[in-house]
């Protein structure tokens, strides 16, 4: 794991959900507001509910390759997802 990464984990820890999944699983407007809240934050952290009843490691992977996101960490019920841009 590169220093970046472990940075961006550190700075998550610190970090509280803005964004929540639930019931209603991923939807088009959950992808756009969290591409408007990467593009303001740069790192943010979505918190899975327990109502959404999906696999965190694939709800990981298809809100970063959906929102253009980096995913940083999957932790618990717990996605970091940071800004390409940061990477580059």
């Amino acid at each position: 794991m590169s220093s970046r990464y472990r940075e961006l984990i550190r700075l998550g820890a610190e970090l509280k959900p803005t964004m929540h999944v639930g019931k209603e699983g991923i939807t088009e407007g959950l992808i756009g507001e969290i591409r408007k809240q990467i593009e303001d934050r740069e790192l943010i952290k979505v918190r899975l509910l327990p109502s959404s009843d999906i696999d965190r490691g694939a709800a990981a992977q298809e809100l970063a390759e959906k929102s253009g996101s980096e995913l940083v960490e999957v932790r618990g019920n717990t996605i970091l997802l940071c800004d390409k841009r940061l990477f580059q």
